[in-house]
Formats: structure tokens, C-alpha cells, sequence
């Protein structure tokens, strides 16, 4: 087991890996490292591409186009889901019913009826799952979650986080993330990142939206300039940027403002901390600051997803708790489509 593990088992987990595409690389290289897993199973739409995969990485698997074999296979402990935005609550509802424990990449759901209909999938069948909101293991964000906890900074008055990334045609999933019936929107593509790292920092959850976008371009078959200002439970303001089609190098924003300090990414300012302080503080620490799925702390996020399941304890990232980062993407969006009106939260059961 990983260190600071209550229990020692010796239990060997079955990996299925669907969707032998960019991320799926990432993740295997992750699952590698595990001692307490196998992955037994590589499957994809497109056979060819999952051998190419399986012989990459040297695996001695099942290689599958058919998603039913993967669900039957005793072998198989748990699902790991890196195919496609569209197919993502289907094929996790399916895994769940089956008894698979499930790690689903983001966006777990494209509508409200696919988010709800995962989450109580898994709710249902008790299986343990785990949400691709990998940036919870970031070390920069392990270490703001840390001092906000700590109460570094007082009382959080306001939270931003920002989610830049120039995408162009270039990309090579152009033709899966630029189209609305399988991007989505900017919000669910990306920004649910921004979304959940402002839930996970804050503590707290978000009650009203109100957001505004343009598409200057139409690159995208949605607006890929989007800005959202957010209202806590607890009376804390927040603010959410997406923005697609821009020049700028990637960039994830962090800023923490409280009653007695504010955190601006690895920067700190802390009267609390550190009274004798003149300027702002830096802290030594990996940013968030680059797209690439290897730059991803997915180590992290498969340990701590092995340790859930060999515990038989529910992770912080399960289908329950993505279910409310999502709506809140949902719930941006629906502004965006009534002009700028504000929406409150929860949504309602049909939407």
C-alpha cells in the first residue's frame, strides 16, 4: 500500500483501460507504477489503435473493440474510461451495473440527465469511482488547500480560478473538442478544471452563476470566451474565466483573497503567518501551468483511487461529488443561453 495507509493487502486489482487515445496513455503509464494493480484489458472502437497501445507500453492483455467483453471479464476489477466526451456516463453507468468501480476523465456527463443518471448509477450499485479532476493532486493546489485550511489567510472573502488555453485546428482533437455535440461547451471541456479546483480550495459550494462569452471567431460551435461570476453558500465571491480562442500561453489562475491574507498561485501574503513580511512570499512548488497530460499528477490521483477501493473508503472525487462541479458547468452554460440571467443552484430534476 501507499504510504500513510491504515491496512497491508497483497490484492492485485484488474485494469480495463477504454479509449486508447492521448490521456489513455497518461493513465497507463500511472497504473504501471501501482503495485497493486494490472492492467488485463486495453479496448477501443478501433482495434488497431488499441493493439498499438497494448504493444507501446509492452502489456500482456486482452486487446478489445467491444466494450461488452471488457464489462464481462472477471478479470476486470475496475473501468478506467478515457474514450470520448459523448460516451462517458453511458459506458460508466454500464461499468457500474456491472460491478466495476469506475475512474472516468472529465467531463463525467455532456447534460444534467447523463450527470444525474451516473452519479445514482453509482450511488445504486455502491461501486467506488473516481472523477478525472486530476489537479486535486497538484502540488500547488495540495498547498493552498493546505494554508486555506490552516487558516493562513482568515476568512476566504473571494476565489478565482482560470482556466487559458489557446487551442487551435492544429490540435489533435480538433474535431472532437470544437463541436458542441462532443466538446460540449468551453465550460464542460475545460473549465469544469477551473470549476472544481474553486469547490476543492473553497470548501464550499456555489448557489448562484451568472455568466456572459463571445465568439468573435466561430472557431468553436460554442462561445470560447466565457467569464462567470459565482456566489458561495457562505457569502464568498468568485469569479471563473475560460478562454479558447486568444493568444496566450497556457494558464491556470489561482487567487485566494481572506480577511487576513491572500494567495495569488505560489505566492503568498500572510499577516497571520509571517507579520514581519514586506512583500509577497514565494513557495516552492509544481504550477499547474501546462496542458500536457504528462505534466498531470495522475500518480496521485491512481494511488489515492487503489487505496479507495482496497479500504473500501469513498474517495473525495467521486461520481457524488463531480456531480456538483458539473452542474455548475451546466449551470454557467444556461445562463450563457438566456442572455446573462443569473441561476441559482441546485438545478431543478429535469433540465
Amino acid at each position: 500500500m501507499h504510504q500513510g495507509d491504515d491496512t497491508v493487502t497483497d490484492r492485485t486489482l484488474g485494469i480495463a483501460i477504454h479509449g486508447a487515445g492521448w490521456v489513455a496513455h497518461a493513465h497507463a503509464a500511472s497504473w504501471l507504477k501501482s503495485a497493486h494493480a494490472r492492467i488485463v484489458s486495453v479496448s477501443d472502437v478501433d482495434r488497431a489503435r488499441a493493439q498499438r497501445f497494448a504493444a507501446e507500453f509492452r502489456l500482456d492483455c486482452d486487446v478489445r473493440d467491444d466494450y461488452r467483453q471488457v464489462l464481462d471479464d472477471s478479470q476486470v476489477d475496475v473501468v478506467d474510461i478515457t474514450s470520448p466526451s459523448p460516451f462517458h456516463a453511458a459506458q460508466g453507468i454500464a461499468a457500474a451495473r456491472a460491478g466495476k468501480h469506475l475512474l472516468v476523465e472529465k467531463p463525467i456527463a455532456l447534460t444534467m440527465d447523463e450527470n444525474r443518471a451516473l452519479r445514482d448509477a453509482v450511488a445504486e450499485t455502491q461501486v467506488k469511482s473516481v472523477a478525472g479532476f486530476v489537479l486535486r493532486w497538484n502540488p500547488a493546489v495540495e498547498t493552498i488547500k493546505s494554508l486555506v485550511g490552516s487558516g493562513a489567510i482568515g476568512q476566504l472573502v473571494y476565489a478565482e480560478v482560470d482556466y487559458w488555453h489557446r487551442m487551435r485546428p492544429t490540435h489533435h482533437a480538433w474535431q472532437l473538442h470544437s463541436r458542441k455535440q462532443t466538446g460540449g461547451s468551453a465550460m464542460l471541456l475545460v473549465g469544469c478544471h477551473a470549476i472544481d479546483t474553486l469547490r476543492w480550495l473553497t470548501g464550499d459550494e456555489v448557489v448562484e452563476v451568472t455568466a456572459v462569452a463571445n465568439n468573435e471567431r466561430g472557431l468553436f460551435e460554442y462561445p470560447a470566451i466565457v467569464v462567470a461570476v459565482l456566489r458561495f453558500r457562505s457569502g464568498i465571491i468568485g469569479k471563473t474565466s475560460v478562454l479558447l480562442d486568444c493568444e496566450v500561453p497556457y494558464q491556470f489562475n489561482m487567487d485566494l483573497a481572506g480577511t487576513e491574507g491572500t494567495i495569488r498561485d505560489n505566492r503568498l501574503w500572510s499577516k497571520r503567518l509571517l507579520p514581519g513580511q514586506t512583500g509577497w512570499t514565494t513557495i516552492p512548488t509544481i504550477l499547474p501551468d501546462s496542458g500536457d497530460v504528462t505534466h498531470h499528477p495522475f500518480d496521485g490521483e491512481i494511488n489515492h483511487f487503489v487505496d479507495c477501493i482496497l479500504q473500501d473508503r469513498e474517495s473525495h472525487c467521486n461520481m457524488a461529488d463531480a456531480f456538483r462541479s458539473h452542474e455548475i458547468c451546466l449551470a454557467i452554460d444556461r445562463s450563457l443561453a438566456e442572455g446573462g440571467r443569473a441561476v441559482t443552484l441546485p438545478l431543478g430534476e429535469r433540465s
